[in-house]
């Protein structure tokens, strides 16, 4: 962005050249749109991505809710630690287990659920996250991991729209060189042949 001092150095300087002036004119709105528009753009992506999250939030935590589970044995599987993504920054040990429990109708369901309680020997009470119907279901988003999800959405937003701007940028000044040398080799072609004959004006 150095071209950008170039819109007042080249004001009265006797070796301005036109493409000069237009190169830190670029410069200078490419470096207005990355500090301006490209946050802009940042901020309406995160807050859309925000909204929608929120929506996401309270339907999942509308749809499920938490039973007791009685553990009837291990599944198969060592202990892993993991990160789940719909809580922000927790990262647990889950163990798969073989379990009972009640749906919601009152009647019996069994299957392989994973918990992070520490007692999971046969016969001990574990917290699950269910569906309305009783099945096991994932644990629902709550609202500050929204709200992280979207903040760094709008983030990844801004770097992209810079990345677009500076990519927009190059390809102009790119452009722009490409035809000063075209100029130039033009301008050799018509005088390269009487280069430095006399009364030629060279």
């Amino acid at each position: 962005m150095r071209a950008v001092t170039g819109v007042w150095r080249w004001r009265r300087n006797p070796l301005r050249r036109a493409t000069d002036r237009r190169e830190a004119w670029v410069a200078l709105v490419a470096l207005l749109l990355m500090v301006l528009a490209a946050p802009a753009v940042g901020w309406v992506c995160g807050s859309l991505t925000d909204d929608a999250l929120q929506e996401s939030v309270q339907a999942q935590q509308a749809q499920r809710r938490t039973t007791t589970a009685v553990v009837v044995r291990r599944a198969p599987g060592a202990s892993r630690l993991v990160t789940d993504p719909e809580v922000s920054s927790e990262r647990t040990t889950q163990t798969s287990v073989v379990a009972r429990w009640k749906a919601p109708d009152g009647t019996d369901r069994r299957g392989t659920v994973t918990t992070s309680s520490r007692k999971t020997d046969p016969g001990a009470e574990v917290k699950i996250w269910t569906d309305l119907d009783g099945r096991p279901a994932l644990r629902p988003m709550d609202a500050p991991t929204a709200h992280t999800h979207a903040a760094l959405a709008g983030v990844g937003a801004t770097l992209l729209a810079v990345g677009v701007v500076e990519g927009g940028r190059r390809l102009i000044v790119w452009r722009m060189v490409r035809g000063r040398y075209t100029q130039i080799d033009r301008a050799w072609a018509k005088a390269g042949p009487d280069w430095g004959r006399t009364g030629t004006g060279s």
